[in-house]
């Protein structure tokens, strides 16, 4: 017998460099997309950092089977404190979801996307999958569909996706060489057996290569999803990102593993450690020179409602749906494509402060910044749930992700009483030098001033990107931006 390939270069499924060529291809920035790429984008969250802060998303959990083990995950049922992949409220049928569908859409113009993304994998539960997507499109076909899968049954099933109107489309890839996966993925199951090992891992990765492959000749814009596992995968999503290039990905979300114990995941329950914020920022760049980079991503529950970083879901968990949505729901869609259009021009018309021409050499700098959307400095900081943080540089101003925290104020009676939740706080903002907010209380400014991080509201309500330069140029006249010693901020890249 033959012996079985056991590397991805064994495995002829496409070239490791660049695209159909072979030599390597520029990274498209936003600006730089085809027209028609750009508006099949322009209003969708997960796909536009720019749409991120204006536009709304709907998951509906109906996909409850799953076709494969991964370490990181739990699919813990009714658990609603809970913001992570896999989590989910309540499972709901096909006719459930088209209706909760078309309430949220009444009641949230903004909303652009409707998604299924799990709890478990969309296809493995194709029926259920295909009746709610059919039954949205006819509904409400203003509204994008999305999907989300690990791939292993995606082949079968791109035709299909292409008929409903599919045309955004997630894969987690977490490896592309069956030793890396094998550590990840225990097991898959398929044509009517489970594979353990290496095995399962190179039919997991033969699954994914062959439906992206036909997802992309069809004009879908594909975005992969891959969870960083430090000690794991660390190092081995450089050659993912090599890969997805030469397929023709749209789309690099790196997503930092959540491996709490509380969440019962084997990497939990053994001790694997979740990457530093550092970490992550750093695996990014060097991916991001091979394809286009997502960085602001939630890792949102399959229930999730709303803008990233906002959960209405609970909003529309108290009552079911109201009757005759589906006699409205035309109505209804024609308020949301004005919603739609006057966003869009909103968005187009925000006028930016030009930037000054700068000393290149001086160093960057992270700052955090309170929003509550609208990408506006528009958050309280004693109300803030979350916090983006920005990398600032005389190059310009990045979006580097975002850091979760607890409400340190939750009411007259409680604010600036929360000694530990401001701690938190100021931990997951450490490699920050600036917090942009719209207020601060005397309390929070003196403790984040001691951290090292100097708090600003003068930019309250003015655009995030024009805020975080306006901060960064006024470093730069204060003699504060020159190149630091060795070690200082040697994380900011």
């Amino acid at each position: 017998m033959a012996p079985q390939p056991k590397r991805l270069g064994d495995i002829p499924v496409v070239p490791l460099e660049g695209g159909p060529t072979g030599r390597p291809q520029p990274v498209q920035e936003a600006d730089d997309l085809p027209e028609g790429v750009r508006r099949r984008i322009e209003d969708h969250p997960c796909y536009s950092e720019q749409a991120h802060h204006h536009f709304a998303r709907m998951h509906v959990a109906v996909a409850p089977a799953c076709n494969i083990q991964c370490h990181y995950c739990n699919r813990k049922y009714d658990c609603a404190n809970e913001s992570r992949p896999g989590v989910v409220s309540r499972r709901l049928t096909p006719a459930e979801a088209i209706d909760r569908v078309l309430w949220v859409a009444e009641q949230v113009p903004e909303l652009s996307v409707v998604g299924i993304a799990g709890p478990g994998d969309a296809l493995a539960n194709p029926e259920r999958t295909f009746q709610t997507l059919e039954g949205i499109r006819r509904h409400a076909p203003d509204l994008k569909l999305c999907l989300s899968t690990n791939g292993l049954a995606l082949p079968e099933h791109v035709d299909t996706l292409m008929e409903l109107g599919v045309e955004h489309v997630t894969v987690t890839v977490n490896a592309v060489d069956p030793g890396v996966g094998a550590r990840i993925h225990p097991w898959v199951r398929g044509q009517g057996r489970r594979l353990h090992g290496e095995a399962a891992a190179e039919r997991l990765i033969r699954q994914q290569q062959e439906g992206i492959r036909r997802l992309v000749e069809r004009g879908a814009l594909v975005k992969v999803n891959s969870v960083l596992i430090p000690g794991i995968n660390d190092r081995h999503l450089r050659e993912v990102a090599r890969v997805l290039r030469g397929q023709g990905v749209f789309l690099h979300n790196i997503m930092p593993l959540i491996a709490r114990p509380e969440h019962g995941t084997r990497f939990g329950l053994d001790g694997r450690r979740e990457p530093t914020p550092a970490e992550l920022a750093a695996v990014r760049d060097a991916c991001g020179g091979d394809v286009r980079m997502m960085r602001h991503c939630r890792q949102c529950r399959a229930d999730a409602v709303g803008r990233l970083g906002e959960d209405l879901g609970p909003r529309f968990e108290r009552e079911p749906p109201p009757p005759a949505l589906r006699e409205r729901a035309g109505a209804a869609g024609l308020r949301r494509q004005a919603a739609r259009a006057a966003i869009l021009r909103g968005m187009e018309s925000r006028p930016g402060r030009a930037p000054e021409t700068m000393d290149p050499s001086l160093r960057p700098v992270r700052m955090a910044v309170a929003t509550r959307g609208g990408g506006l400095i528009n958050e309280h900081f004693g109300h803030a749930r979350e916090f983006l943080v920005y990398r600032a540089s005389p190059q310009g101003v990045r979006f580097e992700g975002h850091r979760r925290a607890d409400l340190y104020c939750s009411g007259p009676q409680d604010c600036g009483d929360r000694e530990a939740v401001l701690q938190s706080t100021l931990r997951a903002l450490e490699d920050c030098e600036a917090l942009l907010c719209a207020r601060v209380g005397i309390g929070p400014w003196k403790a984040l001033e001691a951290a090292g991080i100097q708090p600003h509201v003068e930019h309250a309500m003015a655009c995030i990107e024009d805020g975080v330069r306006a901060v960064y140029e006024a470093m730069a006249k204060a003699g504060q931006l020159q190149p630091s010693p060795a070690g200082l901020l040697a994380d900011v890249s």
